[in-house]
């Protein structure tokens, strides 16, 4: 028998993010899963075989009104988590906690106003991030937060198949709990769009390559793409960390990594993904654990270098930081690196400015 409280729970979105925390709350003690919503008649009917009991609804304004709960998860299409998360907060149900899917929303400034009326509430918030429940890159997080690394320098990452938006907030999301006081200063990013690519709904690139400057002098250097090439066989995803006094490797979702060249294979949490923040987010409502938005946070940090490096892309500058203040450069559309100069059109000498 638990001793913990049973929190009602509903579930905005039938889709893979939906899917994640439908049957993470099914699962656990802590949670009654009471309902779901989503707008097509063909996964609410899936919603309801796979979950008998619940009631299932055609709109999140409907199951507000009628099913109220105290945790709703946010698992819909990035652009309308604002809409969403806020009606949740608004509804006068007894909300107590709310998980929102990543990216926190299409923007930065979306993301920035979710965590900000949720901070409002003074209620937890969970933003789900698998490699965040797992104990392989948890470990690397307190060794590198230990000094055990020494002053970290660079973050390799090299992700084939994926795209900095879908995969590449994962990645840079992690990088900011590596140091999380070491504020990102800018990014530039080059991105080859030729094969016109559009993944889970939004237009994304062929190829590119994503660089971050830190405030310490940390720079993370991050490869996506179709058909990137990966220098260990057998591998998707590597991630490097090189510090002053040592190397890390490690592989994505792989259980284990490299330290210095050595095989560490930590034991794996008996709970992770989903349940495992959405638990951690129980802990926070009943008091066991303070509120800690230290995840949501490195999670928007990470949806503003997606941005940055999507507008650095578009732009062809550097992007800098905080974006907020960032104003769309002239576009010198007839400068073109490697050509002649011609002593026309104004520019500044690179000689005298280096």
């Amino acid at each position: 028998m638990s001793l913990h409280k049973t929190w009602t729970a509903a579930v905005v979105g039938g889709g893979m993010g939906g899917k994640l925390s439908l049957s993470a709350l099914a699962v656990s003690e802590r949670f009654a899963l009471t309902a779901a919503c989503d707008l097509h008649t063909e996964v609410r009917e899936a919603l309801a075989a796979s979950y008998p009991g619940i009631a299932v609804f055609a709109s999140h304004e409907e199951m507000l009104a009628q099913c109220p709960t105290e945790v709703v998860c946010v698992s819909t299409y990035p652009p309308s988590h604002e809409e969403v998360t806020l009606a949740a907060l608004e509804s006068g149900g007894g909300l107590q906690g709310i998980l929102v899917e990543k990216p926190l929303g299409h923007t930065f400034e979306s993301g920035r106003r979710i965590l900000e009326a949720i901070a409002a509430k003074q209620i937890p918030v969970a933003v789900p991030h698998g490699l965040l429940a797992k104990a392989t890159p948890i470990e690397i997080i307190q060794r590198v937060q230990n000094n055990e690394l020494g002053r970290l320098v660079l973050v390799e990452i090299q992700c084939k198949g994926w795209d900095i938006l879908n995969a590449g907030i994962h990645w840079l999301h992690f990088c900011r709990m590596l140091a999380p006081d070491d504020a990102p200063r800018s990014v530039h990013a080059a991105i080859d769009a030729s094969t016109r690519t559009y993944r889970d709904g939004l237009q994304v690139e062929t190829a590119a390559v994503t660089s971050i400057v830190h405030a310490s002098g940390l720079r993370v250097v991050m490869h996506t793409g179709d058909e990137t090439p990966v220098n260990v066989a057998g591998k998707s995803f590597v991630f490097r960390l090189i510090g002053e006094r040592g190397v890390i490797e490690f592989w994505g979702w792989e259980n284990g990594y490299l330290l210095n060249g050595e095989r560490h294979t930590p034991q794996e949490f008996p709970r992770t993904g989903h349940r495992r923040h959405l638990e951690n987010m129980a802990d926070q409502m009943e008091g066991i654990a303070p509120l800690d938005d230290t995840l949501a946070r490195a999670s928007l940090s990470a949806l503003e270098l997606c941005e940055a490096a999507y507008l650095s892309g578009e732009y062809r500058a550097q992007i800098t930081l905080p974006l907020t203040n960032f104003l769309p450069p002239d576009p010198f559309t007839d400068w073109q690196p490697g050509k002649p100069y011609l002593g026309a059109n104004g520019g500044r000498d690179g000689r005298v400015f280096g």
